[in-house]
């Protein structure tokens, strides 16, 4: 009597129907298991994540509250006829239809253009100034509070000084040149000259900025270059420079930022005039507002210059990230 004994292979593949072991269970495709792939976060990383968002919360509040907020209120407020007593009333495009049809708008957007480009000339001359200062000789100190004293002094106060420097009568332009020159009085001159008072304490801010930022220069990179035979301006051009690209980039957005949003030496120097030849956009909504009771179109000013400062700010920011890229 014979007997058939049939070989099964250890461990061999299974067939479909046939009695192999299930690969469930077992390791997963990176040599895991199963149940290490599915386990969530570790406690210490969720009590991580906690705290951040504890910190962060006040944060996103204040903003929340104070930024975005307000900013919502105005886009619908510029849709609005109101004077800040009555119940508004619904205009829709009726106000930015006038402001686009206002010649004192076309004038306080050229005026603001004008701030603009006469205002970035603080970043390079903050960063001469900074050049200057960075040094170790004897009574440094002394030269370097006198720079800083613009910066601590109110725009109200900065307006006055100009005030009387321009002042054609007994003011110190008046005695340089020999006879008086009305600057703030003549409509060609007026921004001209309350611009070059605002380029006095944006200077030195600009200057603190870039005294910030040399101290945190590499200096091994500049040994380097000099070893290499830099001095002068190609040791500013492609050592220092690059460097300061973080605080280029910041005194840049803060001066455009402070072009746009140019009030207190306005309204100290000249009010607007004369005739309306010095106003600028955030002045406009002001007077709007203030003296006319025109908060409805005062926001419709507001919502303008919001998007001008909305579009500079992004497009520094998208070459930003693509640099660091």
């Amino acid at each position: 009597m014979s007997h058939s004994v049939t070989r099964q292979p250890i461990g061999g593949p299974a067939d479909s129907g046939g009695a192999g072991l299930p690969a469930s269970g077992g390791a997963s495709r990176g040599g895991l298991p199963a149940a290490a792939r599915r386990r969530g976060p570790s406690p210490t990383a969720r009590r991580q994540r906690r705290a951040a968002f504890l910190f962060l919360a006040p944060a996103c509040v204040m903003v929340a509250i104070y930024v975005v907020w307000p900013i919502l209120s105005t886009i619908r407020l510029s849709f609005f006829n109101w004077d800040g007593m009555t119940e508004p009333s619904f205009v829709g495009l009726a106000n930015y239809a006038e402001l686009f049809q206002a010649q004192t708008f076309y004038t306080a957007l050229k005026n603001n253009l004008i701030w603009l480009l006469l205002f970035l000339l603080a970043p390079p001359m903050g960063l001469a100034v900074a050049l200057y200062l960075n040094q170790a000789v004897a009574g440094i100190r002394i030269v370097k509070s006198l720079f800083f004293a613009p910066f601590v002094l109110s725009g109200v106060v900065v307006g006055l000084i100009f005030s009387w420097f321009y002042d054609p009568t007994f003011g110190l332009l008046a005695l340089i040149l020999g006879h008086g020159v009305p600057v703030l009085g003549d409509p060609h001159y007026a921004t001209f000259g309350i611009v070059f008072a605002a380029l006095w304490p944006q200077t030195a801010y600009c200057m603190i900025l870039y005294l910030t930022g040399l101290t945190s220069l590499n200096a091994e990179q500049i040994e380097a270059a000099r070893m290499e035979g830099a001095r002068g301006w190609s040791m500013l051009w492609h050592v220092i420079l690059p460097q300061l690209r973080p605080t280029t980039f910041m005194a840049i957005v803060v001066t455009v930022i402070g072009a746009l949003r140019s009030f207190d030496l306005i309204s100290v120097m000249t009010g607007g005039g004369p005739f309306e030849s010095s106003t600028v956009l955030a002045y406009y909504m002001y007077d709007q507002a203030i003296k006319y009771y025109r908060i409805g179109y005062s926001a419709a000013v507001a919502v303008v210059l919001f998007g001008i400062m909305l579009v500079y700010i992004v497009y520094h920011l998208r070459r930003m990230l693509r640099a660091e890229q």
